[in-house]
């Protein structure tokens, strides 16, 4: 080629690559832009979890739950995916196209979701934890956003009284979709709403003052003036005694006289209308894979008769003389194993913590700047909630990372459990995880909040299962089995999470099995089992996302050898903050690989 004919074709392709370069940056930008505007729509459309964020824009707000504005909501997300069809994702930067697989899984799973009209079931026993970042507070446990708020101004109290204003608004919303549930067959059993007017009546205090809707008026901020003060707390009397009070009491009502009656005796939601296929649907959803019900309950079978093998180990080591099932009997009934005050259970819970703290960087190398606290799960829901729970701290770090433990009846709470929940609960499990997800840099908001639990439950029982045993925690070996059946009790959950709601098992099946193959208490089992029922396939995650955890860690082991470095594995795990589990089997290929060319 002659030299001014090369000369022309370099010129050519130099310009060619910086159209492609240009064109790319547009694509970027325009994606960056469309998450950003997309985060603040979610958040306007869903202000309570905002205001968790410490997202304050619509602090006075309920989540709008009516027929027309989830319709609305439906719509706004098909579009957001047919926008999404219209980019390139392979022209854009590594990092954008990570955003752009998470951001688009995100949307259509909630436009199928969305297909079988779940929100119909809006209210359950546990309604309010934190399981998906667009679930609200549920009626019954809307009190407690009011105990993790940030109260500092005057109108961050002038805001939740509009809230206490505006609460019958938010409760008639709730009782309508009930309604339309109970039209449609989209219904949670009576077993589980039973479990709710013992919790509304506890909030039916004879003192307004008393009431938690009323707690940010206890001690308020010095930054108000005394006068204005004692304005807005009246102003929240009023508004407790003539809304808040009056609408719970209605809603109970309705419970009580119209939905308990006309829910269904049989659990499971194969029951409803399309149960089986929206089943299958929560199964893919809450696993972030393509797992069948049959091939989950199947694993869950395999893994129940693995774990069983490994008790019967700790059994001999242990020297006690008898079956298995005896053995389960012992740890329940002992005395040993038990804390008789709450207090001291408390406590117990807070010096494992502290023991755990010092050895986390045998395990990670980047920890959390976002510290946490152990405290007591709220008397007024402690009866029907799990063992124990983690509420994650604020972004802006006006609220710590809380590890909930539940106080509840010490003598049902064994000691041989703590280590492993403590674990899980708090750290390494999901106050790490949770707490560094927050506080990544130059991602989007959704990536940093993002609520798959496949990963971040995932990475929670890895956290007992393995990390426990690299920091050499397991030395008792009373810990060792406690370690194994909480193991087992994710495990229990593959069988009868799917037996209820694909395989058509009975409640009493389901905690008959469970206890079968666990020492946990029967009060723990029938919380757990009646769990399931109330939240179809979310249980699942926790097993399905550990395995996927270990899994890359031994491909990671196999093919760097020597050169695999357990913290830096952490570390990749971690850096991605929650994702779909074949992003972070993706990802960490590529982690495996530039490890690999060092």
């Amino acid at each position: 080629m002659p030299k001014v004919a090369r000369s022309s074709a370099l010129i050519l392709l130099l310009i060619a690559l910086q159209c492609c370069v240009a064109f790319a940056q547009t694509s970027d930008s325009k994606l960056q832009q469309m998450f950003q505007s997309e985060w603040d729509y979610e958040m306007q459309q869903n202000p309570t979890w905002a205001s968790l964020l410490g997202d304050r824009r619509w602090n006075d707000r309920w989540d709008d739950l009516s027929l027309q504005g989830l319709d609305a909501q439906h719509k706004h997300h098909l579009a957001v995916l047919e926008r999404l069809r219209s980019f390139r994702p392979a022209e854009f930067s590594p990092a954008d196209q990570i955003n752009y697989a998470v951001f688009y899984n995100l949307y259509s799973t909630w436009v199928e979701e969305d297909r079988y009209r779940w929100y119909l079931v809006p209210e359950h026993h546990m309604s309010g934890m934190p399981e998906d970042f667009r679930m609200p507070p549920g009626v019954q446990s809307a009190a407690q956003l009011a105990t993790n708020l940030r109260f500092e101004t005057a109108k961050d109290y002038q805001d939740w009284n509009t809230r206490l204003a505006t609460f019958p608004a938010y409760v008639d919303q709730v009782i309508a979709l009930m309604r339309e549930g109970m039209r449609n067959g989209m219904m949670n059993p009576k077993v589980v709403m039973k479990r709710i007017p013992p919790q509304i009546e506890k909030q039916l205090v004879p003192r307004v003052d008393d009431s938690l809707f009323f707690k940010p008026f206890l001690k308020m901020s010095t930054s108000v003036p005394p006068p204005q003060q004692q304005e807005l707390a009246q102003t929240a009397r009023t508004n407790i005694e003539r809304s808040v009070v009056p609408s719970l009491r209605r809603f109970n009502d309705f419970l009580v006289k119209e939905y308990i009656p006309a829910a269904p005796d049989k659990v499971g939601i194969w029951q409803m209308p399309s149960g089986s296929d929206m089943y299958a649907f929560f199964v893919r959803k809450h696993t972030t894979t393509d797992l069948t019900p049959e091939r989950v309950h199947q694993l869950g079978l395999s893994e129940v008769k693995r774990i069983r093998a490994e008790m019967d180990a700790v059994l001999k080591q242990v020297g006690f003389k008898g079956t298995l099932k005896e053995f389960f009997v012992f740890l329940r009934t002992d005395p040993r194993f038990y804390y008789k005050q709450p207090n001291d259970l408390l406590i117990g819970y807070r010096n494992l913590a502290k023991q755990i703290d010092p050895k986390l960087l045998k395990i990670a190398k980047t920890l959390p700047r976002a510290p946490y606290g152990v405290e007591p799960t709220p008397a007024e829901t402690a009866p029907d909630a799990t063992t124990g729970f983690y509420f994650p701290g604020a972004p802006d770090g006006s609220r710590p990372g809380t590890y909930l433990v539940n106080l509840y009846r010490p003598e049902t709470r064994p000691k041989w459990e703590m280590l492993p929940l403590t674990l899980h609960e708090a750290v390494p499990g999901h106050h790490l995880q949770l707490a560094l997800a927050m506080e990544m840099k130059d991602v989007p908001n959704f990536r940093r909040f993002a609520g798959y639990a496949a990963y971040s439950e995932g990475w929670a029982l890895y956290s007992e299962t393995r990390l426990g045993y690299d920091m050499n925690l397991y030395n008792d070996p009373y810990d060792r089995f406690g370690q194994l059946t909480y193991e087992m009790w994710r495990a229990v959950r593959l069988v009868v999470d799917t037996g209820m709601h694909s395989m058509q098992w009975t409640r009493q099946q389901a905690i008959d099995y469970f206890l079968e193959n666990s020492p946990r208490q029967e009060l723990d089992v029938t919380n757990e089992v009646d769990r399931y029922i109330a939240m179809p396939g979310q249980a699942l995650a926790y097993k399905i996302g550990e395995l996927k955890i270990g899994e890359l860690r031994k491909e990671a082991e196999k093919k760097l050898g020597p050169a695999f470095d357990l913290r830096s594995f952490h570390d990749a795990v971690l850096a991605m903050g929650p994702v779909p589990l074949n992003v972070l089997q993706k990802q960490i290929e590529n982690w495996i690989s530039s490890q690999q060319t060092r």
